[in-house]
Protein backbone atom coordinates (compact mmCIF):
# COMPACT_ATOMS: atom_id res chain seq x y z
CA UNK A 1 0.00 0.00 0.00
CA UNK A 2 2.74 2.39 0.96
CA UNK A 3 4.91 1.18 -2.19
CA UNK A 4 1.70 2.45 -4.37
CA UNK A 5 1.01 5.53 -2.84
CA UNK A 6 5.01 6.35 -2.94
CA UNK A 7 4.45 5.32 -6.79
CA UNK A 8 1.15 7.46 -7.03
CA UNK A 9 3.17 10.76 -5.49
CA UNK A 10 6.09 9.84 -7.72
CA UNK A 11 3.94 9.80 -10.71
CA UNK A 12 2.12 12.89 -9.75
CA UNK A 13 5.33 15.07 -9.16
CA UNK A 14 6.92 14.10 -12.60
CA UNK A 15 3.61 15.34 -14.11
CA UNK A 16 4.01 18.58 -12.14
CA UNK A 17 7.68 18.91 -12.51
CA UNK A 18 6.89 18.66 -16.64
CA UNK A 19 4.05 20.82 -16.82
CA UNK A 20 6.27 23.44 -15.16
CA UNK A 21 9.04 22.81 -17.33
CA UNK A 22 6.68 23.24 -20.44
CA UNK A 23 6.28 26.89 -19.13
CA UNK A 24 9.44 28.00 -19.50
CA UNK A 25 10.56 29.83 -22.23
CA UNK A 26 14.41 29.05 -23.30
CA UNK A 27 16.49 30.28 -25.71
CA UNK A 28 20.72 30.05 -26.51
CA UNK A 29 22.86 32.53 -28.30
CA UNK A 30 25.80 32.07 -29.56
CA UNK A 31 27.45 35.31 -27.49
CA UNK A 32 30.99 35.54 -29.00
CA UNK A 33 29.16 35.71 -32.66
CA UNK A 34 26.32 38.11 -31.44
CA UNK A 35 29.64 40.48 -30.16
CA UNK A 36 31.71 40.14 -33.44
CA UNK A 37 28.91 39.81 -36.68
CA UNK A 38 27.05 42.51 -35.80
CA UNK A 39 27.32 45.30 -38.60
CA UNK A 40 29.17 47.74 -36.84
CA UNK A 41 31.34 45.22 -35.22
CA UNK A 42 32.11 44.15 -38.70
CA UNK A 43 33.16 47.34 -39.70
CA UNK A 44 35.36 47.64 -36.81
CA UNK A 45 37.01 44.47 -37.68
CA UNK A 46 37.83 46.01 -41.31
CA UNK A 47 39.05 48.82 -40.08
CA UNK A 48 41.46 46.40 -37.98
CA UNK A 49 42.65 44.74 -41.09
CA UNK A 50 43.31 47.68 -43.00
CA UNK A 51 45.31 49.20 -40.04
CA UNK A 52 47.63 46.47 -39.62
CA UNK A 53 48.26 46.01 -43.69
CA UNK A 54 51.38 47.45 -43.15
CA UNK A 55 52.59 45.26 -40.64
CA UNK A 56 51.30 42.25 -42.09
CA UNK A 57 53.58 43.35 -45.73
CA UNK A 58 55.98 43.86 -43.09
CA UNK A 59 56.05 40.60 -41.68
CA UNK A 60 55.38 39.25 -45.11
CA UNK A 61 58.84 41.21 -46.93
CA UNK A 62 60.68 39.60 -44.04
CA UNK A 63 59.57 36.14 -44.37
CA UNK A 64 60.32 36.18 -48.31
CA UNK A 65 63.73 37.91 -47.96
CA UNK A 66 64.08 34.93 -44.81
CA UNK A 67 63.18 32.30 -48.22
CA UNK A 68 65.57 34.10 -50.81
CA UNK A 69 68.47 33.93 -48.50
CA UNK A 70 67.88 30.40 -47.11
CA UNK A 71 67.89 29.84 -51.16
CA UNK A 72 70.95 31.53 -52.04
CA UNK A 73 72.56 29.77 -48.77
CA UNK A 74 71.57 26.42 -49.91
CA UNK A 75 72.54 27.11 -53.12
CA UNK A 76 75.89 28.93 -53.45
CA UNK A 77 76.84 27.21 -49.65
CA UNK A 78 79.30 24.81 -51.71
CA UNK A 79 81.73 27.71 -52.69
CA UNK A 80 81.02 30.08 -49.94
CA UNK A 81 83.83 30.79 -47.68
CA UNK A 82 83.54 29.36 -44.48
CA UNK A 83 83.20 33.07 -43.14
CA UNK A 84 80.57 34.27 -45.94
CA UNK A 85 78.15 30.76 -44.87
CA UNK A 86 78.10 32.01 -40.99
CA UNK A 87 77.15 35.34 -42.12
CA UNK A 88 74.69 34.06 -44.04
CA UNK A 89 73.48 32.06 -41.53
CA UNK A 90 73.55 34.74 -38.64
CA UNK A 91 71.57 36.88 -40.83
CA UNK A 92 69.03 34.48 -41.62
CA UNK A 93 68.96 33.83 -37.78
CA UNK A 94 68.44 37.32 -37.60
CA UNK A 95 65.33 37.55 -39.95
CA UNK A 96 63.92 35.02 -38.00
CA UNK A 97 63.82 36.23 -34.66
CA UNK A 98 62.64 39.73 -36.13
CA UNK A 99 59.92 37.47 -37.90
CA UNK A 100 58.99 35.91 -35.07
CA UNK A 101 59.10 38.81 -32.86
CA UNK A 102 57.21 41.07 -35.47
CA UNK A 103 54.88 38.34 -36.33
CA UNK A 104 53.90 37.79 -32.11
CA UNK A 105 53.72 42.08 -31.85
CA UNK A 106 50.78 41.90 -34.65
CA UNK A 107 49.05 39.08 -33.55
CA UNK A 108 48.96 40.63 -29.86
CA UNK A 109 47.92 43.50 -31.56
CA UNK A 110 45.03 42.21 -33.21
CA UNK A 111 43.82 40.30 -30.27
CA UNK A 112 43.92 43.13 -27.81
CA UNK A 113 41.69 45.32 -30.70
CA UNK A 114 39.45 41.94 -31.04
CA UNK A 115 39.28 42.31 -27.53
CA UNK A 116 38.48 46.12 -26.93
CA UNK A 117 36.09 45.30 -30.19
CA UNK A 118 34.10 42.93 -27.33
CA UNK A 119 33.97 45.53 -24.47
CA UNK A 120 32.86 47.85 -26.77
CA UNK A 121 30.18 45.59 -28.23
CA UNK A 122 29.17 43.93 -24.76
CA UNK A 123 26.73 46.62 -23.49
CA UNK A 124 25.09 47.11 -26.76
CA UNK A 125 24.32 42.93 -27.09
CA UNK A 126 23.12 42.96 -23.40
CA UNK A 127 20.57 45.78 -24.57
CA UNK A 128 19.33 43.85 -27.11
CA UNK A 129 19.05 40.85 -24.88
CA UNK A 130 17.28 42.71 -22.46
CA UNK A 131 14.57 44.10 -24.91
CA UNK A 132 13.90 40.55 -26.43
CA UNK A 133 13.53 38.87 -22.73
CA UNK A 134 10.75 42.22 -22.16
CA UNK A 135 9.49 41.10 -25.83
CA UNK A 136 9.38 37.79 -25.96
CA UNK A 137 8.92 36.87 -22.25
CA UNK A 138 13.07 34.50 -22.06
CA UNK A 139 13.19 32.87 -18.43
CA UNK A 140 16.35 31.24 -19.45
CA UNK A 141 19.13 32.12 -21.59
CA UNK A 142 21.92 29.89 -22.26
CA UNK A 143 25.15 30.37 -24.40
CA UNK A 144 24.87 27.75 -27.31
CA UNK A 145 28.70 27.23 -27.26
CA UNK A 146 28.33 25.53 -23.85
CA UNK A 147 25.26 23.37 -24.58
CA UNK A 148 25.88 20.10 -25.51
CA UNK A 149 22.58 20.75 -28.01
CA UNK A 150 20.45 23.65 -29.24
CA UNK A 151 17.57 23.34 -31.47
CA UNK A 152 17.95 25.74 -33.57
CA UNK A 153 14.50 27.10 -33.10
CA UNK A 154 15.72 28.06 -29.26
CA UNK A 155 19.06 29.94 -30.92
CA UNK A 156 18.15 33.48 -30.80
CA UNK A 157 21.64 34.56 -31.57
CA UNK A 158 20.29 35.97 -35.87
CA UNK A 159 17.23 37.80 -33.44
CA UNK A 160 20.06 39.53 -31.55
CA UNK A 161 22.22 40.66 -34.73
CA UNK A 162 18.93 41.84 -36.63
CA UNK A 163 18.34 43.93 -33.83
CA UNK A 164 21.64 45.14 -33.18
CA UNK A 165 21.94 46.00 -36.79
CA UNK A 166 18.65 48.03 -36.57
CA UNK A 167 19.39 50.14 -33.46
CA UNK A 168 22.99 51.19 -35.30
Amino acid sequence: MIKKLLNLSALVFCLAAGSAVAELKIAAIDMQRALIEGEEAMSIQKQILEDSQSEEASVKTLLEEIRALSERLQKDGEVMSPTEQLKAQKEIENKQIDYQFMGNKLRKARQDRIQELASHMQPKVNAVIRDLIELEGYDLIIDARNAIYVNPKHNITRKVLEKLNEKR
